[in-house]
């Protein structure tokens, strides 16, 4: 204030014009600072928020998991033995189905699968049935087989929440991981992962996730990005989960929205938690399996996961089989089993062991 004055006096002295243009100039400059410092104050530097569902958050966290305890010895299969065995997931009892060969391990222990199944109702669920074939596939053919039932499901402690607006299933699928390693007879630097729809998006989360996962193969696999799977995901085929589980399902969905807008309005934060936006990261070989006639989920989700992980030079397949349904069921059933299995044998079980 004491500098304008000065300045206005000396000024008036010289002319009125020029006292008009310079305290013009110095109120202009005093009007800019002020704005200036006015937008710092209301408009600070955008910082993305932390999201549980964040994969760089989730890189962050530990997952233990537990000794796997038996519960239940189930019938043996031709050539292994099947229980049902429990693990402990974010202090959640978590239950699941166990396969192991028969006979002595190699050296460094079996090969694995972690097995992560598909929707199917978690009031409905039980651990003995459903993918009945797909695991003695692969139990028969040397593979230690654990498919975790997640929270929620069939007897799992806890609450069914879902796998694309909650990183619950898949931690519970982080931990299982953990504690497949640790159980007598599994070699931990062995281990692949199946999945198949819902269970391929869990599949694809873990692997950007996870560097313990030396292979993978998705069926049918919900791995669109969540634009995707917000705007260009029909089915054609009635999908009626319960009352409860479409509650915790639409709240998580909604609540995401409302902290952080729609992928239109925010696509920074939804890119931060979407596997698709991941893939350079993926350094395993990836195997994508789809029926042509699939109704319940796109087969351009998988079309476009091959395209991208093609584009960035990564070892990945494509089969399409066409009339096959969402399980690939039917005539292609055989097929698609043996080209998985030959898929594991080459990057899981004919690796040099302790590798």
């Amino acid at each position: 204030m004491t500098v304008t004055l000065i300045v206005v006096m000396i000024v008036v002295i010289g002319g009125f014009a020029i006292t008009y243009l310079t305290v013009k100039t110095v109120s202009k400059q005093q009007q800019t600072l002020t704005n200036s410092s006015m937008n710092a104050q209301q408009s600070p530097t955008p910082t993305l928020p932390v999201d549980p569902l964040q994969i760089t958050q989730m890189r962050q966290h530990s997952y233990p998991g537990s000794k796997l305890t038996i519960e239940q010895t189930l019938s043996a299969g031709i050539n292994y033995h099947q229980y049902i065995a429990s693990y402990l997931s974010d202090g959640l009892k978590i239950y699941g189905l166990l396969t192991v060969p028969d006979g002595t391990p190699p050296a460094s222990g079996w090969p694995a699968i972690i097995f992560n199944h598909g929707y199917i109702p978690p009031e409905q669920y039980k651990t003995t049935e459903r993918y009945v074939a797909y695991v003695g596939g692969f139990a028969r053919s040397g593979y230690v087989v654990f498919k975790p039932d997640y929270r929620g499901n069939g007897n799992s402690q806890g609450d069914p929440e879902g796998a694309y607006y909650s990183p619950a299933y898949a931690i519970d699928v982080l931990n299982a991981l953990s504690s497949v390693k640790q159980y007598p007879g599994v070699d931990p630097n062995r281990i692949g992962m199946w999945g198949h729809s819902m269970g391929g998006n869990i599949t694809l989360r873990v692997l950007v996730v996870s560097k313990d996962i030396k292979v993978a193969v998705i069926w049918g696999g919900v791995v669109g990005s969540y634009d995707d799977l917000m705007n260009n995901w029909t089915r054609k085929v009635p999908f009626h989960p319960s009352q409860r589980e479409l509650s915790l399902r639409n709240n998580y969905r909604q609540d995401l929205i409302a902290k952080y807008g729609t992928p239109e309005q925010n696509p920074q934060f939804w890119n931060s938690v979407d596997p698709t936006y991941y893939l350079n990261d993926i350094n395993v070989p990836v195997q994508l399996d789809v029926g042509g006639a699939d109704e319940e989920v796109p087969v351009a989700f998988s079309q476009s996961l091959y395209d991208k992980l093609n584009a960035l030079n990564k070892n990945v397949q494509l089969y399409i089989y066409p009339g096959a349904d969402h399980n690939i069921s039917g005539t292609a059933f055989n097929l698609a089993m043996q080209r998985s299995i030959d898929f594991f044998n080459q990057y899981l079980k004919n690796q040099p062991e302790n590798k």
